[in-house]
């Protein structure tokens, strides 16, 4: 056993872990496609990538059944800052599960979180598809200088603010975040003030509110609206590889 140290700091004890819960999506996919896959026993319901993932759930990411997961005797819970609640994490801890936390606000916190994730905390190679992905998002911007607002919810409209992965996403795709020096991460803001910033573009995700055409676009009359896979612009996994290349098609 090793005692190592989370991306909060927190000082964890990890061995060659041989069950797995993890409570959030991106790093379910994450685990699922590296050589770790075997290990997980407990996910989400959220967890929807691989769609044949065959494990046991746990209810939600901001109100998972700890019981459920104190059951499964995992080894490690593999959980995230902004994804989860610090109460759920403080109460498996104090129940003696192992908790790794992870914290990622842009594509160079996630690159560098998963290897950790992998070498250190799961002591398994780190998978081909993160190299893969960090080269991808290594090359220059696709677009230059077009503003852009990313909302997440609507009534309420929240938008994509400062600090965020989605933010560091949109910029090293070229565009301008109209909202992406806001005091919050996530601003509420009314819909004369996104129009009044006027954006080139307005990205409308499939999560976590589900943007479709009849629903969203109809907002911002004689402005693009491009409807993304949510997953693209949002989880730190696999579909990083691809995630570049399909935004860039999305925004032309």
């Amino acid at each position: 056993m090793v005692r190592i140290t989370d991306d909060l700091g927190q000082p964890v004890t990890v061995g060659s872990p041989h069950r797995l819960v993890s409570l959030v999506p991106s790093l379910t996919e994450a685990i699922a496609a590296s050589a770790a896959a075997d290990a997980l026993v407990g996910a989400t319901d959220w967890c929807t990538h691989p769609a044949d993932l065959a494990v046991t759930r746990v209810r939600g990411t901001k109100n998972p059944d700890l019981a459920a997961i104190r059951a499964l005797r995992p080894d490690l819970v593999i959980a995230n800052r902004e994804e989860n609640r610090e109460l759920d994490v403080r109460r498996l801890r104090e129940s003696g599960v192992a908790v790794w936390v992870t914290d990622i606000r842009s594509l160079d916190d996630a690159f560098r979180s998963l290897r950790r994730l992998f070498a250190e905390a799961l002591g398994t190679d780190v998978p081909a598809w993160l190299g893969e992905a960090d080269a991808v998002w290594a090359e220059p911007p696709v677009v230059t200088g077009r503003r852009a607002v990313v909302p997440v919810w609507r009534d309420p409209w929240l938008v994509v603010g400062s600090q965020t992965f989605t933010g560091d996403v949109v910029a090293r795709l070229g565009l301008v975040n109209v909202f992406g020096e806001a005091a919050e991460r996530y601003p509420r803001v009314e819909l004369d003030a996104i129009g009044a910033h006027r954006p080139d573009l307005v990205l409308l995700p499939d999560e976590p509110y589900r943007f479709t055409a009849d629903d969203g676009p109809e907002a911002f009359p004689g402005v693009a609206c491009p409807l993304v896979e949510g997953r693209l612009l949002t989880w730190y996994g696999p579909s990083l590889v691809v995630a570049r290349a399909a935004l860039a098609a999305a925004v032309g």
